[in-house]
């Protein structure tokens, strides 16, 4: 049985991108929603007195992200002026590919101080068909 993985990703927002970063957001939101109808959860969060921005998915499984990884890629590469990804935090069991797509999206939008750290589900449930 697959499980669902959980995605979020910490950015800091580069000084005076944040009204580009807010467009970029909402045109990548629509994209995505339009594109990958498997993708359970897609949301982006600013913190702005940090300069932070916080993207969090719920994928329900890895093929789904690695679609959004390939679909997505020159999209991210758009917000990439904007910000600099500093981690991507994945709980779950990505496949191989899936890693690979994410430690290629941390070099791409972080450099190689970007870090991507992976989270193995030890216990626990979800309900997420009830959820809403």
């Amino acid at each position: 049985m697959t499980e669902p993985l959980y995605y979020v990703d910490r950015s800091d927002v580069r000084p005076g991108g944040l009204d580009e970063l807010r467009a970029g957001m909402r045109d990548l939101a629509a994209f995505v929603e339009e594109r990958e109808p498997r993708l359970l959860a897609y949301h982006f969060y600013l913190d702005e007195p940090a300069a932070t921005m916080t993207v969090v998915a719920v994928h329900p499984d890895s093929a789904s992200l690695e679609l959004h990884l390939e679909l997505g890629g020159p999209k991210f590469r758009a917000l990439g002026a904007h910000l600099r990804l500093r981690t991507i935090d994945l709980y779950g069991r990505p496949s191989p590919a899936a890693v690979a797509g994410l430690r290629a999206k941390a070099e791409m939008l972080g450099g190689p101080e970007a870090t991507l750290t992976l989270h193995t589900h030890e216990a626990g449930f979800s309900r997420l068909a009830g959820a809403g």
